[in-house]
């Protein structure tokens, strides 16, 4: 990633404010287990042996572990039927030394997420993905909102004085980030407008937003002049590509070279919102074990 070294301000540090974040994390962890004798455990499950989502796992584990949690995890092979992954579910919803569940996405094509996901109890529901929490985050009540979108908004937060007010366009409607993302700027007071495979003209929506937030998975599709000059720009699509020489590197679904010189902030990849989601998974996972002490004691 080359660029004007008089540039760099621009770079939005997503994982200087996730080690910030992560670090809170574990003082309040700390200080659970000495007030109240809790310490938060997170299940992960995964089915299957897709590369890419061993690492994801393998990764959360290790910073579970940094953070002071309790890691459990839970490997199903290639071919478990639905009804073998719903069981394990009950079981994880059931034990109480586990306050998170997140089962890694995505699943073989013969698993149903949607059923899968709405199965683990939605005060486990560390992912946010479930309906209950989902609902939640279109009425504004309190619950347990996705890690990236929710990462997405703390690198805002943390790079601009006020997002009320802002126009704010979502590239991409997906349940996992797009619809959820747009529901937090509009909860911050931001006039958002969403666009996705259907909108006629994507490139001039983009440019009537003071903030950009991409997740379409679609590399490079957002190219310079899609970016209103002076905008925040927020890059979720991470990507291998391959390069001529046989090495490989990560890309972003916006063109980052193009991008820079108009972005007011504009976060890289990697190292932009990646850090953010497994950060916000153990915030999450902190706000799940506090959810299970106020229920025990009311």
């Amino acid at each position: 990633m080359k660029h004007d070294p008089a540039l760099s301000g621009k770079l939005i540090d997503g994982k200087g404010v996730a080690r910030r974040l992560t670090d809170r994390v574990k003082a309040d962890v700390e200080s659970l287990r000495e007030e109240h004798g809790v310490v938060p455990g997170l299940a992960v499950v995964l089915v299957g042996n897709d590369p890419a989502s061993e690492v994801y796992v393998k990764n959360k584990a290790i910073q579970t572990h940094r953070a002071g949690m309790r890691s459990f995890m839970h490997m199903l092979p290639e071919t478990a039927e639905q009804d073998e992954l719903l069981d394990l579910i009950a079981l994880l919803n059931a034990n109480p030394r586990i306050h998170g569940i997140l089962v890694q996405l995505p699943l073989p094509a013969h698993l149903d997420p949607i059923v899968v996901t709405n199965a683990i109890a939605p005060h486990k529901d560390v992912d946010g993905l479930g309906e209950v929490n989902a609902g939640r985050l279109s009425l504004g009540i309190p619950g347990l909102v996705p890690c990236t979108p929710l990462g997405c908004l703390m690198l805002l937060q943390e790079t601009l004085p006020t997002l009320r007010g802002l126009n704010a366009v979502v590239i991409g409607a997906s349940n996992l980030v797009g619809k959820p993302m747009a529901q937090l700027l509009l909860r911050e007071g931001c006039t958002v407008s969403v666009g996705h495979i259907d909108t006629k003209d994507p490139r001039a929506l983009a440019r009537e937003g003071d903030i950009l937030v991409v997740a379409t998975g679609k590399t490079g599709l957002v190219r310079g002049d899609w970016i209103k000059p002076g905008a925040t720009v927020i890059d979720v699509g991470i990507t291998r590509i391959a390069l001529p020489d046989g090495k490989t590197r990560l890309a972003g679904d916006v063109v980052f070279d193009e991008a820079l010189p108009l972005a007011g902030h504009i976060t890289p990849v990697p190292g932009g919102v990646g850090p953010m989601t497994i950060a916000c998974l153990l915030h999450n996972t902190l706000q799940a074990a506090r959810i299970y002490l106020n229920g025990q004691s009311s």
